[in-house]
């Protein structure tokens, strides 16, 4: 008897012993009559008087009946015996697994879970291998290759290379959190389910039950068997292309798009365009049905005729493209409904970028997913098309987190009959917003197949309130490291450009650092999920960090504001930072190019200003400084760092040397008064989401070459504001680097 046929182990462990004692008792009784009816015989071959002829025939046939109750009940005992002995051989083994449990240091709760039940994080999840306080890292083994072919080699050479280039994945399995296991087989092969249980139970790590294992089926899809919801995994996640209502387990397993798709899109190079809002078609369809009646069921037949008249009827509208075929021989039919992918890549795309909203129909109430459904929805954000899904059952990959209604619009099939006129209503704006949000989920977690794994494990990881790895910054070199000698001049001068009265400078102090690690794991997850860059990195600070409420700043705040400033004069309110922080300061960027007396003079103008940290001089040539260049020395560290390479783009770069959320950044050839920084500095504290500067530009659009056009000089209006004297929050320099 198998351990996992009875359930659980204690389960199985308890039938056991019930069968045990049964068997016996069992015993026990046939001993006991075997006993009773030997005595029986010798009692009466004793004292037993002779007969009668009659009586003596009796006697022959009674103990004739006797003989054959004695040979069948001694068969009975002979297997009682040889299945009691069975018995207690599944017990020995079953104990010796207890033991392993036990020295594996799991909790009970997981030896005590019914199999029978869907599997949660609670009962199927050891969480004592995944501390909150430790990174969360994944272990990969080597793949198992069901069946060997072209198609699964390259999935497996993507696989591996998308894997390697995850944050999450170690060499070490002792560091590990979760043990990936990777099946590989071609579409269409027929897998022995005990040969597949027989392969799990060789992965090295698996253990009694293969919790905290991750198995990824990299080829599966509608046409296949499904061999992970037949075969017995214990307590493994499952991720794959497709899944039933009966088989997908909503809050433990994982969707992901098929990985050939995926790859194909990372080629794309063409830069999507989210205007005009409303394209040629207002809703497009395009898929082939081979044959409708192979369901066997009336009801999903039914639906499907539904859905064929209604879309006919749909594509006599000017603005909406209807593409439909019910005899299409190259449409495998499976045993699901579910619309095939009709016409070639190439042909689907163009025709997607021409509509404004793309239909996905999830018609058979059996399917959760399936990889047609997520091949659409994948080619339509990439062609800007915004995803329109009916079939309420449907279930979107990384749905916990990623919130779906903000990039497609999700309704039940019945809704199909007015689906035209509902689209027509919606606005323009929400039109660009639903392109945008969808460009944003289909670059962070859809767009390569490293962004399908990066997904994956941070599903996992979100789900058990592991935070995320801490972001590194941009590390440069140094070229005047502390000890190395450098000619420099005192400046004493202050020219803040006017007579306003400042706050004295004050000694540099780094701004506040990961404070909120655990409330951006599961608390701010909806934020981290649903914007760039995702949810793979945890940031020093944020911008969207939560303020302090203005009564709370006053009442036991551990931040320290003070009561006791008083009057409303110029003077007070130039010394008062204002803001929900009682003290902050700011770095100034400066990126130079071989302009040193410029440089220089720049920085002088920098002595005395209030609120600054530190000045950070970005080399970007090649050439070192002169070596009779005299730095002006003013009241804060002036760092210079040697740029990697000569690129404008240097100055947006998270340096190491930067520990202030604020960042100043300005040209080598801008002189700006105290005054105008400081109220800068002011405005981006109310607003640390926005790009705060002085230069403005603006663009214009032009008719006639239907283009925008950069304007200069500006007049009175302005669109964009230039990073030559600009305010911004280091966070969004991780972003673009």
């Amino acid at each position: 008897m198998h351990r996992n046929d009875g359930g659980t182990f204690c389960a199985s462990f308890r039938q056991m012993q019930t069968k045990r004692t049964l068997l016996l008792m069992f015993v026990l009784t046939a001993i006991t009559i075997l006993s009773s009816l030997a005595y029986q015989k010798t009692n009466s071959a004793l004292v037993r008087p002779r007969y009668h002829e009659k009586g003596n025939r009796r006697s022959v046939n009674r103990t004739l009946c006797d003989n054959e109750h004695l040979h069948v009940l001694n068969e009975i005992l002979e297997f009682t015996q040889m299945e009691l002995v069975n018995v207690e051989t599944e017990l020995n083994k079953l104990r010796r697994e207890k033991a392993n449990h036990r020295k594996s240091g799991k909790p009970s709760y997981l030896r005590d879970v019914s199999r029978s039940r869907p599997c949660r994080y609670q009962g199927c999840f050891n969480y004592s291998r995944c501390s909150m306080f430790d990174p969360f890292r994944a272990f990969v083994y080597e793949p198992i290759h069901i069946t060997a072919s072209p198609a699964v080699s390259a999935a497996v050479n993507v696989t591996r290379k998308a894997l390697s280039e995850t944050l999450y994945v170690t060499n070490d399995p002792r560091e590990a959190c979760i043990f990936i296991v990777l099946i590989a087989r071609s579409p269409g092969d027929e897998v022995d389910e005990g040969e597949f249980e027989r392969l799990l139970q060789e992965v090295k790590y698996w253990g009694p039950d293969g919790s905290n294992h991750l198995i990824v089926s990299l080829m599966e899809n509608e046409f296949t068997s499904n061999v992970l919801s037949n075969a017995d995994t214990g307590r493994a996640i499952h991720a794959q292309s497709f899944y039933t209502v009966e088989t997908f387990r909503e809050g433990f397993d994982i969707i992901f798009p098929p990985l050939t798709l995926v790859a194909n899109a990372s080629s794309q190079t063409n830069p999507l365009r989210f205007a005009p809002a409303w394209r040629k078609y207002t809703l497009s369809f395009q898929g082939s049905l081979n044959n409708l009646s192979s369901t066997f069921d009336p009801d999903i037949t039914q639906i499907g005729v539904t859905i064929f008249r209604a879309l006919t009827k749909m594509s006599s509208k000017e603005d909406v493209h209807i593409g439909l075929s019910m005899s299409d021989t190259s449409c495998i039919t499976s045993k699901y409904t579910d619309w095939c992918l009709y016409g070639s890549e190439e042909k689907r795309l163009e025709l997607l970028s021409q509509s404004t909203f793309v239909l996905i129909l999830v018609s058979d109430p059996r399917l959760v997913t399936s990889s047609n459904i997520l091949t659409r929805i994948i080619e339509a954000f990439r062609s800007g098309g915004i995803p329109v899904v009916l079939g309420e059952h449907a279930v979107l990959p990384y749905s916990e987190f990623i919130d779906w209604n903000r990039a497609a619009i999700l309704l039940p099939l019945e809704r199909l009959s007015e689906l035209y006129r509902l689209l027509r209503t919606i606005h323009d704006s929400d039109v660009l917003s639903f392109r945008r949000q969808g460009s944003i989920i289909f670059k962070t977690y859809f767009s390569n197949p490293t962004a399908v794994f990066s997904g994956m494990l941070a599903t996992i990881r979100t789900r058990i309130s592991v935070p995320a790895d801490p972001i590194t910054g941009e590390r440069s070199k140094d070229l005047f490291p502390p000890g190395t000698p450098r000619k420099t001049k005192n400046v004493t001068q202050i020219i803040s450009g006017t007579d306003d009265t400042f706050p004295a400078a004050m000694l540099p102090f780094a701004s506040r650092r990961f404070l909120r690690n655990f409330s951006v794991t599961y608390a701010d997850h909806h934020r981290t999920w649903n914007n760039e860059p995702g949810p793979f990195f945890l940031f020093p600070s944020s911008p969207y960090d939560p303020l302090i409420p203005t009564d709370a700043l006053y009442r036991g705040s551990s931040d320290g504001y003070k009561t006791d400033v008083v009057g409303s004069t110029n003077a007070k309110f130039l010394e008062s930072l204002g803001g929900n922080l009682p003290e902050e300061q700011f770095t100034i960027v400066i990126l130079t190019y071989q302009r040193e007396k410029i440089l220089v003079s720049v920085v002088e103008t920098l002595m005395g200003l209030p609120f600054l940290n530190k000045v950070i001089i970005v080399w970007n040539s090649p050439e070192p400084p002169s070596k009779g260049l005299i730095w002006p020395k003013i009241h804060v560290p002036v760092k210079v760092l040697q740029a990697g390479r000569n690129s404008l783009n240097n100055r947006f770069l998270p340096f190491e040397e930067i520990e202030t959320d604020a960042v100043l950044s300005i040209d080598d050839d801008i002189q700006i008064r105290h005054d105008e920084i400081l109220i800068q500095f002011r405005v981006w504290r109310e607003n640390r989401d926005r790009i705060v500067g002085l230069p403005s530009r603006t663009f214009k659009y032009d008719k006639k070459t239907k283009s925008f056009h950069y304007v200069w000089p500006v007049a009175c209006d302005y669109s964009m504001v230039l990073t030559g004297a600009a305010f911004v929050h280091k966070y969004f320099l991780y972003q673009y680097s």
